[in-house]
């Protein structure tokens, strides 16, 4: 196994040391033999491993670890490895506290830490301006490898900023990368007609469906979303994402509650906030589904499910798609069964079906409020290039929410998509892994309103 200046493994690495978010840039590695599943990576020119993968549950070696404190907290203990990015560890698991259930592989453990640049991320890309005929077969490149020669590298406010095709990869000096996409290019299928209006400072995105139905995204000067409204022929309108400052314009207090509320809270620039682990008071297999056998009520229960722990306060869906701990206050839903070929995002017909039960789960749960919000998640193992995992899980969640619409009919404007890469491992190996090749989905309106959906009750403290 190849090992760096420090003697460090590649998989070392990974976990990240402590008050770090162990992310790394990694260089290319052979493509796997055999069409990944869904997240997989990219087919990277890179050499084979020196060494088997690493086994989940083999213990690193560590430093001497301190004394183990009398009362384990949720949060790790301090004799434990170091947490990789979103908090999960190699080796064994801590111990449980009394009052809570143990913590599935893939939920977090720690903390991550912040990114080093506070200031907001820059905007996603803008949307193409042009309708796509239903049916129409996808254009552009459809393999990640046709992406490596178009992506343009520069420094910008101290970070890293990658460009490529309809995404931005942002670097944080930390190690950690964010990627961003245009939500409102998954809306042009099938549309009528797309245009754009100013409104003072805010542009409006309008794509009119067949029926007269208008999906509105608002951008402020910069770009950035600021609401997702529905508006019916009859000129009725839902807002299905508020993207405002949280407290402001109708969102639970004033815009100085807000303000303080997300200090208190530790944001960063409208896209991070420091939260501890949820403490999760449900069985481990209903906080984690596993979508492969579980029954329609089971999915429709996760998707209707309440957060684990009471939401403070609504967040921007930057402070949920960049959070870790924010997300992990909803249940999910993992599907790994997705096969991909190698180094594509496209989802073959055989392999749509596998999708269905997720789909009735969320047209039920949209029928009883069309004001829900799902996030569709894509991650990868840990074998690649960590800028083509990115990018390759990025468009794979684009991919199955795309499906979801055009095959089942869900609406797509209730749908919110994001690819982590190999930054939430389920299982801790640099080997290739079908447990972490995954598409996640979970629900989030509770995390974008503070908990105020009809129907919803807060969870005891």
């Amino acid at each position: 196994m190849r090992r760096d200046e420090r003697g460090r493994s590649r998989f070392e690495r990974n976990r990240g040391e402590p008050g770090s978010p162990g992310e790394r840039q990694k260089g290319a590695a052979s493509a796997p033999t055999t069409a990944p599943a869904a997240g997989s990576p990219s087919e990277a020119p890179k050499s084979a491993p020196d060494a088997a993968p690493v086994s989940p549950r083999a213990a690193p070696a560590t430093p001497p670890a301190p004394a183990t404190p009398p009362v384990a907290a949720p949060a790790a203990p301090a004799a434990s490895p170091s947490p990789n990015p979103n908090g999960t560890k190699a080796g064994s698991e801590p111990p449980t506290p009394a009052n809570q259930t143990a913590r599935p592989p893939g939920a977090p453990r720690a903390p991550q830490a912040p990114p080093t640049v506070t200031a907001p991320l820059p905007p996603p890309p803008p949307v193409a301006d042009k309708v796509v005929a239903p049916g129409a077969a996808p254009q552009g490149p459809r393999r990640i490898e046709d992406f490596r020669s178009r992506r343009q590298e520069t420094q910008q406010g101290g970070r890293t900023i990658i460009t490529e095709p309809g995404r931005v990869i942002v670097r944080d000096p930390s190690g950690q990368s964010f990627i961003r996409h245009n939500e409102s290019d998954r809306f042009r299928r099938g549309a009528r007609d797309i245009r754009q209006e100013r409104v003072g400072n805010d542009t409006r995105n309008i794509v009119v469906r067949q029926d007269g139905t208008q999906i509105i995204t608002v951008n402020d000067r910069d770009g950035r979303m600021l609401q997702r409204i529905r508006r019916d022929p009859r000129g009725q309108e839902i807002v299905i994402i508020d993207n405002r400052h949280p407290g402001h314009g109708g969102r639970g207090g004033a815009l100085a509650a807000g303000v303080a509320a997300g200090i208190a809270a530790g944001a960063i620039g409208s896209y991070f906030v420091s939260l501890p682990p949820p403490h999760i008071g449900i069985p481990p297999d209903r906080y984690i589904v596993e979508a492969e056998g579980a029954p329609p009520e089971v999915i429709y229960d996760t998707l209707m499910a309440p957060p684990v722990e009471s939401i403070q306060r609504p967040y921007t869906l930057d402070e949920v798609r960049y959070s870790p701990m924010v997300r992990a206050r909803m249940p999910s839903i993992d599907l790994d069964t997705i096969n991909f070929e190698t180094g594509s995002w496209d989802i073959s017909d055989d392999q749509a079906a596998k999708l269905q039960v997720i789909a009735d789960g969320i047209n039920r749960v949209v029928s009883r409020n069309p004001g829900e919000v799902f996030l569709i998640e894509g991650h990868t193992d840990a074998v690649g290039n960590d800028v083509d995992n990115l990018s390759l899980s990025d468009r794979r969640a684009q991919s199955a929410a795309e499906l979801l619409t055009q095959q089942f009919q869900v609406p797509p404007e209730n749908l919110v998509t994001q690819g982590y890469g190999e930054q939430n491992l389920k299982v801790q190996t640099d080997g290739p892994s079908r447990e972490n090749r995954r598409v996640t989905v979970r629900r989030i309106t509770p995390l974008l309103n503070g908990g105020q959906a009809a129907g919803y009750q807060q969870p005891p403290n």
